[in-house]
């Protein structure tokens, strides 16, 4: 018998009018994977998961969650999903208690199952506050932690987190990122959007979305490898007048590719030999040294580059 996949969408759009936020999409999410979906603003990654998510129904194409489709009704879907938006989900003026018993009305849940799963979340998180605590007097991490597990209370199969740590610091960012990789080995599936690429280091795949189309889905490596085949370099001006050849370079046959990094330029060749003809003359200007490329290189050569 073959497995269930948590999220399956084939040949999905979505259009509003005569204008297309999604066209065409297609992907499928395994039950357990940490599941990155990234993109610049207005790519249509929020479109996509407002409909995965049972909030909108797609123009075209199939769409299940769970092994659930449009076709049984939104309802269905609704109870296999958990979602926690990158704005924050609870109320400041409540407190940590009123904010979960808030949730479990919503989902209309048993009053003893709420609790038990409030005490397991808290458990979850290590929350060792009072329950009377307003969230407003909860630092940022914290509070962003608690916004999941009330995401978690009805005990979702797969929870969509959307920029979950947009302004939290470094340290907070981390603890949140070993909560996500917890929930993950206990079973459940994640997709999350960030635009943090050092945490979507963390994703079993990535699918990158540019103008509503998927462009590009494979592991974090995948990706690297396919998109800069040959190697790549980075370059620092000796001197500020070596920035003014930057211009200049970018039209160089040698060169693929020329991003700005800080005050260094990272640089995809062409091809080796050409690569190799002109490094001489660079040598004078910048001190070169090969680099291995990151997902920050292969978002801004696949989703900025392609939307510039």
């Amino acid at each position: 018998m073959s497995e269930i996949l948590a999220v399956e969408a084939r040949h999905l759009t979505v259009r509003f009018g005569d204008f297309a936020a999604v066209k065409d999409v297609s992907f499928t999410v395994r039950p357990g994977e940490i599941f990155g979906f990234l993109g610049a603003n207005g790519a249509g990654k929020t479109t996509t998961i407002r409909v995965l998510c049972g909030l909108l129904a797609p123009t075209e194409g199939v769409v299940r969650v769970g092994g659930i489709g449009f076709e049984n009704g939104a309802e269905p879907i609704k109870r296999k999903v958990g979602y926690m938006s990158q704005k924050f989900t609870l109320y400041d003026d409540l407190t940590v208690e009123e904010n979960f018993d808030f949730t479990s009305s919503l989902r209309k849940l048993d009053p003893a199952i709420a609790a038990r799963r409030r005490q397991e979340l808290l458990d979850f998180i290590s929350f060792s506050r009072p329950l009377d605590t307003f969230v407003r007097d909860l630092p940022g991490g914290l509070r962003q932690q608690v916004s999941l597990a009330a995401a978690l209370l009805h005990d979702p199969e797969i929870v969509f987190l959307d920029e979950p740590t947009a302004g939290v610091s470094p340290a907070a960012r981390a603890l949140f990122w070993a909560l996500i990789r917890k929930l993950a080995a206990s079973g459940k599936t994640i997709f999350v959007t960030t635009h943090y690429m050092d945490e979507a280091e963390y994703c079993g795949r990535i699918a990158l979305m540019r103008s509503g189309e998927l462009i590009a889905l494979d592991s974090p490596e995948g990706l690297k490898r396919s998109t800069f085949p040959a190697p790549l370099y980075e370059l620092s001006p000796r001197s500020e007048g070596a920035r003014i050849r930057i211009p200049e370079l970018k039209r160089d046959p040698a060169i693929a590719s020329l991003e700005a990094y800080g005050i260094r330029f990272h640089v995809a060749p062409r091809s080796e030999p050409e690569w190799e003809r002109a490094l001489p003359e660079l040598r004078g200007d910048f001190e070169i040294r090969r680099i291995q490329p990151s997902l920050e290189d292969v978002f801004i050569r696949l989703v900025e580059g392609g939307n510039r």
